[in-house]
């Protein structure tokens, strides 16, 4: 056995111009990817169909299942054009943002701009802050006025720095009536439909009505039951959707959504810590503290939470990694993430195999710490319904792992549902969920703790225990007498109800049955 077949917390690794071919990607899997991430901001749809493609080659080539994830790019707002060379913006000086197009900078534009976004001029108020270059560039709104121009938004330096085309515009302070979904975004939509991807991320959300919104699209392209508006533990999982339902992450990078928090969580099927942009937009030194309170409240709500950006910046361009970012992925883990993700690393940067390694290295050993640890069991938000039997089961489940320090837990999935609530308790022990459904297998790969195993089905409960036997010790995951636990449905061919758990040691006795 690979030292990293049972991987707990995932490795999501976004694809770049560094990592396009099914060689990079294979050895990325093999490094401890488990999700690749395709961010919808770069590249064409031509790009994309060659990345799912060499995935999918690369999938096949490992033997393991692997997701993958689509990155809406939401409404950036951007500068528009500037002269080549730039302009350099100094403390005190006062410049302008127009509504019409012209090149920031240029013969008679010497302190003017235009941005991507005119609207914004209408809506950002007197003393409001501009942040621009991912906040290298402060500016503070002084006053919106009409001059030769037309309408232009009057704005003073407060830190200056190079500005030049395309640079991201953050406002902190300004409620926008941007919508949370561009045309782009609809079009991306319609690819990752086509597609077939395992998970869409929806950038910028402020409120539950922005992920709403996606929900109602995906409704009308039958890709979301008509029914399924929160869904709780389980991912959704449990609709039997079981080829076309995308589950939705919702990225948390704005302010608006820390004060919506609650509702954001619940309305999403999981939860990206983005902490780029919120970085940005909010004190620094509150990121660390936001991403402690966003992580327990996915857990809260057993909804599986990403930790994204800058993990191992430094790797963009040194093999090794600052100390610094060591720390910040293994307290990520400790704070109980589903999965760490790698951007640039991986996508632009120049070791993007390390990148993984390192991270699945610091995932090891941090897992092996917690396994020192004394297990606690917090309090989860009930659930109603039939949800409650799979909330409990899960709960119940992890006990009795801890009480008979269970080697494994070993699942029968349909839908998955159940799967996805026992991942959720985040045990330090690995769930190989089995299953004969390539698409829930491929969505379960982000999942703390689930390795994802294609089976045919079992005609009976017994059949399944014989051949867990059978391919625990056959691959020498474990040895006559390991303790395991096995949760199935009974008979374990209905699907929609689990409701069956088997403690179960290795090379005893299975008794024949019919279920």
């Amino acid at each position: 056995m690979k030292k990293n077949h049972f991987l707990m917390t995932k490795i999501v690794a976004t694809l770049g111009p560094a990592t396009n071919t099914v060689d990079e990607i294979l050895k990325l899997i093999e490094a401890g990817a488990r999700v690749f991430r395709i961010n919808f901001s770069h590249g064409s749809f031509s790009d994309y169909d060659r990345l799912i493609d060499n995935i999918r080659k690369a999938e096949k080539q490992s033997g393991r299942f692997v997701g993958i994830l689509g990155d809406l790019s939401g409404p950036k707002i951007r500068t528009g054009k500037v002269i080549p060379e730039g302009v350099m913006l100094k403390n005190g000086q006062e410049i302008k943002f127009v509504t019409n197009d012209i090149v920031g900078g240029s013969k008679g534009f010497e302190n003017s701009f235009s941005t991507t976004y005119p609207q914004f001029i209408d809506e950002v108020k007197k003393g409001e802050k501009i942040l621009l270059d991912d906040g290298n560039i402060e500016l503070r709104c002084i006053d919106s006025m009409i001059d030769g121009d037309g309408t232009c938004l009057l704005c003073k330096v407060v830190e200056g720095n190079l500005l030049t085309t395309g640079k991201g515009i953050n406002l902190p302070d300004t409620e926008l009536s941007l919508p949370s979904m561009t045309e782009k975004d609809f079009k991306c939509l319609d690819y990752a439909i086509e597609k077939s991807l395992d998970y869409l991320a929806l950038s910028f959300v402020r409120k539950g009505e922005d992920i709403k919104l996606l929900k109602n699209k995906m409704m009308e392209r039958n890709v979301r039951p008509k029914g399924l508006d929160v869904t709780s533990g389980d991912l959704g999982f449990s609709t039997y959707f079981d080829d076309d339902y995308i589950p939705i992450i919702s990225k948390i990078e704005k302010p608006q959504a820390i004060d919506n928090l609650e509702e954001i969580i619940e309305e999403s099927d999981g939860i990206m810590v983005a902490r780029g942009d919120l970085g940005v937009e909010m004190d620094l030194a509150e990121v660390a503290l936001l991403q402690k309170k966003i992580i327990k409240m996915c857990k809260q709500h057993m909804k599986p939470v990403i930790v994204a950006t800058q993990m191992l910046q430094s790797m963009i361009d040194h093999s090794v990694p600052t100390r610094a970012e060591v720390s910040d992925v293994a307290n990520a883990i400790m704070d109980g993430a589903d999965a760490v993700m790698l951007s640039g690393e991986t996508a632009i940067g120049k070791y993007p195999v390390n990148a993984v390694k390192m991270m699945e290295r610091v995932s090891r050993k941090t897992h092996n710490y917690q396994i020192e640890q004394i297990n606690t069991f917090e309090q989860f938000k009930p659930y109603e319904g039939l949800l409650r039997r799979k909330a409990a089961m899960a709960r119940g489940v992890a006990m009795m792992a801890n009480d008979m320090k269970a080697k494994f837990i070993v699942t029968w999935l349909h839908s998955g549902g159940s799967s996805v609530f026992l991942s959720q308790q985040k045990l330090n022990i690995p769930i190989i969920a089995c299953g004969e459904n390539r698409k829930r297998l491929q969505q379960l790969a982000i999942l703390y703790s689930i390795y994802p195993l294609l089976m045919d089905q079992p005609k009976s409960g017994s059949k399944f225990i014989a051949k867990v036997n059978k391919l625990l010790l056959a691959n020498n995951w474990a040895e006559i007498g390991d303790p395991i636990i096995i949760v199935a449905s009974s008979p374990i061919t209905k699907r929609g109800i689990t409701n069956r758990v088997i403690l179960h040691y290795l090379g005893e006795k299975i008794d024949e049955d019919d279920n």
